[in-house]
Parts: structure tokens; sequence; C-alpha cells
């Protein structure tokens, strides 16, 4: 709850802007987190969710893409953070399939190059999942709060401190967390 006023102090971030040109109100800008937190999935940890939202915000505000006055700013902003992600996965995979090539035409070399870039497969099997464990603790604030924190690439302290439980607390919600994803068969036992 504390990012809008996070964004309104440091103005100089282009959702700050956004919030005090009146483009977006503070329920707006809470919308669009959750939406940059759903595009950023998958992406490396360099570029962050806030990254994202961000550089949709700046975009617009530069003018290098205009919201259509009959469609909804939270949903073109939306659009504009998919694009952004999109963006980077296909200088990714131009990226990847350019060191293929450069290690097919020097087959000495014993690197092997890893393809991180999702397909459309992938992508539909981690959405699915999403929504399923979403369902699976609709009714389980504490199970949601410590899968936020670990979403978050919290470490199981900096969960406990935000979320006001004892170690014995999180160990407990932790491992009542992964029977329901062994029993949901959402999760390899391995």
């Amino acid at each position: 709850m504390g990012e809008p006023a996070k964004f309104e102090e440091r103005s100089a971030l282009p959702a700050a802007r956004a919030l005090a040109l009146n483009l977006v109100s503070k329920v707006d800008l809470m919308r669009l987190k959750v939406l940059a937190r759903m595009h950023a999935r998958g992406l490396p940890s360099e570029f962050g969710w806030s990254d994202l939202l961000q550089e949709a915000f700046a975009r617009v505000l530069d003018g290098s893409r205009t919201i259509p006055k009959d469609v909804p700013t939270v949903a073109f902003l939306a659009e504009v953070m998919r694009s952004i992600k999109s963006e980077y996965w296909k200088r990714t995979q131009r990226h990847t399939l350019t060191l293929r090539s450069l290690q097919a035409a020097n087959p000495n070399k014993a690197a092997i190059l890893a393809d991180s870039a999702p397909n459309p497969e992938r992508m539909l099997i981690a959405v699915e999942e999403v929504l399923a464990i979403e369902k699976l603790f609709a009714g389980d604030a504490p199970a949601r709060q410590v899968i936020a924190g670990l979403y978050d690439g919290l470490s199981p302290n900096e969960i406990c401190t935000r979320f006001a439980l004892s170690t014995t607390d999180y160990e407990s919600i932790r491992k009542r967390i992964r029977r329901a994803l062994l029993k949901a068969h959402l999760r390899n036992p391995q």
C-alpha cells in the first residue's frame, strides 16, 4: 500500500509524474503494479516489475505511445507493458540465435547455450499454474503472504519481518503450502 506514496516522493520517476498529471489515480497505480508483477514473471531479476511499469509510463509521457481516447488508461498501460516484455524476449531470442550460429560455425567450442526465452506453451502452463495456486490458497491469507514474499525474492527472515511471523509460524505455513501443492499435483515432489 505504500508504493503510491513512494512514487509521489520520488518525482523523477515516470509513474510519479503520471500520478501528478492525473493520468492515473492511486488505485489505478496499484492495479498497474499488480499487472506489472504478472508481466515481469520470467524476466531476469535485473529487469523487474518496477522497471517494466516505469518504462511503460515513460513511453506514454514522452509521446512514443499515445493512449487512444476510447481505451481505458490501465488497459492501455497493461498492453504497453506486455509489448515491452515481448520486445525483451525478441531481443533475447535474436541474441540466442546469434550465439547458436556462432557455436555452429565453431564446433570446437564446448559452450552450451541455454534458451531462456519462454515459448507460448510454457507461458500458458505458467499462467494456468499461477491461477491454480491463487485458487488453492484463496482462503488462506498467511499462505498468500508467504507466497507473495517468496515471489518477491525475500528470504525467510525478511518474510517473517514483513508479515510479523515467528520462525515457527513461517515453517508451519511453508509446510502447509508444500503439502497443498503436492496434493494438488502442482509441484514435483523431488
